[in-house]
């Protein structure tokens, strides 16, 4: 019975082997080089868009170098200009959002990974949750104003009325404040909390969870006990990262914190931040206002470059912890 051999190729005649693996040499080295020069220009573009910033922000540094970051009153008409109560307002109305959205999103998350709803189900409610993202800022605070606002006005004036001692609670709800932006906040960066959440938690070693269910415990032992110390750090990288994104939120606070330069211990009390104040004020800037703005600008950089980067640290590290379980 005689066998089909392939034909050998003649001498002189290049082998198809050898040019599919030049072909694919060439194809690796150019995605190779072709990904270093991405990585490296997306470097490259954030350098060049910091020195940009400063340098438009030079004037106002010259003029009022670190005394602006602790100045307090914010006043273009007698070129005075100082940073505090704006970086106050992005903290405060941030980290506000940051208390109320970490422990939903984490809620969502487990709700998500712990197989509460069949498979389908659980993923039409990750797609809901990650469809908050979506939505446009503007419509955030639209529906702020319109739905939160008039529920939190009354609750902040009973506060203050009862319990108006307390520095939290001094002022009267007056509509735009802290409460309302924070709640919208919250929601906006509840997509983000969630999903680095679930995704901590689905890191959690299924034989740990079995090892445990087999010695008695229950699903909430479970995941009290064990899933949730061992995502921890990726829970806290998410509410890092989620920080910075809500201290960048723009139109949304805009429209809701009250546009007040003024420092104020009350959740009530109306405020603002950098990023609502760039937005409102950089149209109709102009001299040595547009160098504060951009003074301002540079800041924001700052601060939400350092709070992402402390969350690649931190998830990071949950990464290589997760990889020696």
């Amino acid at each position: 019975m005689q066998t089909a051999t392939a034909p050998l190729p003649t001498p002189g005649t290049p082998w198809v082997g050898n040019k599919r693996a030049q072909r694919s040499k060439l194809f690796d080295s150019f995605f190779s080089k072709s990904t270093f020069l991405a990585s490296w220009g997306t470097v490259a573009l954030l350098l060049w868009i910091a020195l940009e910033v400063g340098y438009a922000a030079l004037p106002a540094m010259r003029q009022f170098g670190f005394g602006f970051i602790i100045g307090t009153q914010w006043d273009p008409t007698s070129d005075q200009y100082g940073a505090l109560p704006l970086i106050y307002g992005t903290l405060v109305s941030a980290g506000l959002a940051l208390l109320i959205a970490t422990p939903l999103g984490v809620a969502i998350a487990i709700f998500l990974t712990e197989d509460y709803l069949p498979l389908k189900l659980r993923s039409f409610c990750k797609f809901l949750v990650e469809l908050l993202a979506a939505i446009p800022s503007v419509i955030y605070g639209l529906w702020g104003i319109y739905v939160v606002i008039p529920i939190t006005t009354p609750l902040g004036n009973w506060l203050n009325a009862h319990f108006g001692w307390i520095p939290l609670f001094s002022t009267h709800s007056s509509g735009p404040g802290f409460l309302p932006a924070a709640f919208v906040l919250a929601i906006m960066i509840l997509p983000t909390i969630a999903a680095l959440s679930s995704s901590s938690l689905k890191t959690t070693p299924m034989n740990l969870k079995e090892g445990a269910a087999a010695l008695g415990a229950t699903r909430w032992d479970v995941i009290l006990q064990i899933s949730l110390p061992i995502a921890a750090s990726g829970i806290i990288g998410a509410a890092v990262l989620a920080l910075g994104r809500a201290m960048g939120e723009t139109m949304a606070l805009a429209m809701l914190i009250g546009n007040n330069t003024q420092i104020s211990p009350s959740i009530f009390a109306p405020a603002n931040t950098i990023a609502s104040l760039l937005a409102n004020s950089f149209g109709e800037a102009t001299g040595l206002e547009v160098a504060a703005l951009m003074y301002l600008s540079f800041i924001l950089m700052a601060l939400t470059l350092g709070i992402n980067a402390v969350a690649e640290v931190i998830l990071d590290r949950t990464g290589a912890s997760t990889r020696h379980l």
